[in-house]
């Protein structure tokens, strides 16, 4: 029950702070994150947000996206939902969170926390930036198809999990009689997934989500095994998740069409019919076929890229997956998760890439010792390496590594050694996979699986990640500060304001109208960051 409570009185808290129920237009929330559709922007108070206990950071997306951090989120956003139905049933005038007043002076926490807020600004900025460099009509086009597969991660985490105990069971010859009923639990969504993502397809492109769902079911269908396409004979599931994503893209184009040219009087009947239809059997004489080959294609890449040089790409494929998060890139990684966890059983992308996280935290750890009398960054990194060690980095990230330039770049080189380390024993036939996407860090120990056993997969992950912390650790130690960095940074934040300078290894400080601008600075809610760990956007 106290649990309970406290969800709603963050749900509670937050609400007013984005302008109140009748400004919100949506609510979705991912791994980390609650998104909502705002009516009007303006009226969020971002400073009052950040200030929450809760709340690790915001972004502001196609979405705006509070990150609350795994499971929080989950737990807030239904009690969000009921504040929301309720405010907009008794119409409440929205009132916004009261701001202090512009005669009260900081307090001495705020004169401490000045190196991390500042820090934090600058990640901000940076974060700003590249989102205005990411709205290419390429990564917007990527950033719909991790729409479509977000939604999936719950049911792929759980269903993985319980594949693992069920794997587990079966080796130990323990409960034979309940077996069978986890595998079918275990199974049943990746059975049906191509469903689903033709129903998420079809609703992120702007079709009739139900539509898109009933053309993605033929390829799961058994009855095609009754059909020759291509001179061969069609296998249920052909295509997979790729095919399904094809068919549902299809289904909304030929809706729309039809939309335009069927008289509205024969709309309710026209429309339907000729989109399964005419999509349908693209479906099933092209779209399978051409799915099918593709998503063998990439499995057997992956499985010959791995034993062939895993070592070597295990290593660019950590070190650069940092980057490849903040140019949006990754999410084209998703739908190959996705085929391989349909035909292996697991991926083994992810536990490679996961390494990047790894790297990170050993960099913040480094970044902690190398400046011993800053304690505004250092209560900052102590308040967030617990949400790094489970896999959300960007509090760490946006606050700490990416706006001091250097020790993001070392963090790549921690992330590159334990990709390398993972994809070594890849190559030399301990393949090391998951049967999920979403977690990464120790999070992702419960949904590890392989080919020789579930002892060796954990030990080679589990090697893959002290790689990556002591190898981002010594790379940020030593090569992560120069002179004008540490003199800039390592110094006593008591009790007297500072300002942080630009450097050749810092990114620009924001802009002079920014949070931490005289004409702002009583404006904003000063408290100790040890209790916020980013205040920062989050991107990971």
């Amino acid at each position: 029950m106290a649990t309970e409570d406290k969800n709603r009185a963050t749900a509670a808290a937050i609400l007013p702070l984005v302008g109140g129920a009748a400004n919100v237009a949506s609510i979705a929330h991912c791994m980390t994150r609650l998104r909502l559709g705002l009516h009007d922007r303006s009226l969020v108070d971002d400073e009052a947000l950040k200030a929450l206990p809760a709340v690790m950071g915001v972004v502001e997306d196609d979405t705006y996206q509070i990150v609350l951090g795994p499971g929080t989120v989950a737990r807030v956003t239904p009690e969000f939902e009921h504040l929301v139905e309720e405010g907009r049933a008794a119409a409440p005038a929205a009132s916004p969170a009261p701001a202090p007043a512009p005669g009260d002076a900081p307090s001495a926490s705020a004169a401490a926390a000045v190196s991390a807020d500042e820090l934090a600004a600058q990640g901000a900025a940076i974060k700003a930036q590249q989102k205005a460099k990411n709205a290419t009509p390429f990564k917007l086009f990527l950033r719909k198809i991790a729409n479509i597969f977000v939604p999936l991660i719950p049911a792929l985490i759980g269903c993985g999990i319980i594949a693992g105990l069920n794997g587990l069971l079966v080796n130990l010859e323990w409960l034979p009689s309940v077996t069978p009923a986890l595998a079918a639990m275990a199974s049943g969504f990746m059975a049906l997934i191509a469903v689903f993502v033709g129903y998420n397809t079809a609703k992120e492109f702007g079709g009739t989500p139900i539509l898109g769902g009933a053309v993605a079911a033929i390829i799961v269908f058994p009855g095609v095994a009754n059909i020759d396409a291509f001179g061969q004979t069609l296998s249920p599931g052909q295509g997979g998740v790729l095919g399904a994503l094809g068919a549902a893209v299809l289904a909304v184009y030929v809706e729309k069409w039809c939309r335009r040219w069927v008289p509205e009087a024969l709309d309710v009947l026209v429309t339907p019919t000729l989109t399964v239809l005419v999509s349908g059997l693209v479906t099933i004489f092209g779209l399978m076929y051409v799915a099918g080959e593709v998503s063998s294609a990439i499995g057997t890449f992956a499985d010959w890229l791995l034993s062939n040089g895993g070592a070597g790409a295990g290593f660019v494929l950590g070190g650069l997956f940092l980057p490849l998060v903040m140019l949006g890139l990754h999410q084209a990684l998703i739908p190959i998760h996705t085929t391989l966890i349909e035909q292996q059983g697991y991926t083994v992308l992810l536990p490679i890439l996961a390494m990047a996280g790894a790297g990170q935290v050993g960099a913040a750890v480094a970044v902690y010792f190398r400046l011993p009398r800053n304690e505004s960054i250092r209560r900052t990194i102590k308040s967030a390496l617990p949400a790094g060690l489970l896999g959300v980095g960007e509090p760490l990230i946006y606050g700490v590594s990416l706006p001091l330039g250097r020790p993001f770049v070392t963090a790549c080189v921690g992330g590159a050694f334990g990709g390398g380390f993972v994809g070594l024993f890849n190559q030399l036939g301990d393949t090391v996979g998951s049967t999920a996407i979403g977690p990464s860090g120790w999070a992702l120990f419960p949904l590890l699986d392989g080919n020789h056993g579930l002892g060796s997969t954990i030990a080679i992950y589990g090697g893959g990640l002290l790689v990556g912390y002591v190898a981002g650790f010594l790379a940020t130690y030593f090569f992560g500060f120069g002179k004008d960095l540490l003199a800039e940074f390592n110094v006593s934040q008591e009790p007297a304001r500072t300002t942080v300078a630009a450097t050749g290894n810092t990114p620009p400080a924001p802009p002079a109208t920014g949070p931490d601008h005289p004409d702002h600075r009583d404006d904003r809610d000063h408290r100790d960051p040890g209790s916020d760990p980013a205040k920062a956007p989050a991107g990971v």
